[in-house]
């Protein structure tokens, strides 16, 4: 007499309910932390830290200015549901702290630059001569520019991310720590290839004033039109006198930003003789298929930009 076998449908109950009972299952049915930033440099540094133990929403995407950013209903909504909120700090997004306020968010906001060592900014914000001045008005948020300041960055996003799921939190580690020395082998690469060019060919002009701490740590003079703000407008006298500084100087190039529109970069090219060196990325990521998809690409592909038109002869 022959044993009857399962039915298939009885026998898909078995594995399925197999499936949910075996070991490593708990971990397996755990969604991803719902994680929100400010903008899109901030949410490629807490995927690199969190892996696919996190689900990721940047408000202001690539390519797009944080500055204008116009927040939609949906936004705070979207925050409200968020298991953590990721901000920059330093007075760059404060309306995401108002907007996680509107959506009912009551988690922690981890404020991603805490730590980090800062820029004062000058009197006048418009002074395109830089911000590294000892009586300031505030700090210049752009502290991503500089690869030691990101360090700091991804620390405070792994420890926010361990103390929100503490589950995960040793892959929350594991994963900074690699990262960290990436971003240290990088960092060190970008100083010895800027210190082998002469002092006075490290000299550019860009859209606003967004990179002072790229220019500190790596020993460039940035100039600009604009100030932090890429919304300000800038004044006739300053733009005529930054190009009369260019020809004095000789500066060997100026640079468009992908947040920017590049009419005021081009006018000052022309009146000026310089040529554009290329494309910078400051405040966003470029799009997937373009040189800056995520923060370590971004920071080479300025790198690369800038030392290929400073060392042309």
């Amino acid at each position: 007499m022959k044993t009857p076998r399962p039915s298939l449908r009885r026998l898909a109950g078995f594995l399925a309910l197999f499936a949910l009972s075996g070991p490593g299952a708990t971990l397996a049915q755990t969604p991803p932390l719902e994680v929100t930033t400010s903008f899109s440099i901030l949410g490629d540094l807490v995927r690199q830290v969190g892996g696919d133990k996190v689900r990721v929403r940047a408000l202001v995407g690539a390519n797009e200015d944080a500055h204008a950013f116009q927040p939609r209903p949906s936004d705070a909504r979207d925050i409200g549901t968020s298991a953590l909120v990721v901000v920059n700090g330093l007075g760059f997004d404060d309306w995401m702290t108002r907007l996680a306020r509107s959506g009912n968010y009551k988690g922690r906001i981890v404020v991603a630059s805490e730590g980090v060592s800062t820029i004062e900014m000058a009197d006048d914000d418009h002074d395109h001569h830089g911000h590294d001045h000892d009586h300031g008005h505030g700090a210049d948020p752009h502290a991503w520019q500089d690869l030691a300041n990101a360090q700091h960055y991804v620390a405070n996003i792994a420890a926010a991310l361990a103390a929100a799921d503490p589950a995960h939190a040793e892959d929350y580690r594991t994963n900074a720590a690699h990262y960290n020395g990436r971003l240290k082998a990088l960092d060190a690469e970008i100083r010895a290839a800027f210190a082998a060019l002469p002092a006075e060919r490290r000299k550019v002009v860009t859209s606003h004033d967004a990179f002072a701490y790229f220019g500190k740590a790596y020993g460039i003079r940035f100039l600009a039109p604009v100030g932090v703000s890429n919304n300000a407008e800038p004044t006739a006298k300053g733009v005529a006198r930054l190009i009369e500084q260019l020809k004095a100087e000789k500066i060997p190039a100026v640079f468009i930003e992908n947040v920017a529109d590049p009419r005021l970069i081009e006018r000052i090219r022309s009146e000026s003789g310089t040529r554009i060196g290329g494309t910078l990325y400051s405040d966003a990521l470029s799009a997937p298929s373009g040189p800056a998809p995520d923060y370590l690409s971004m920071m080479r592909s300025n790198f690369k930009v800038l030392h290929d038109a400073l060392a042309a002869q």
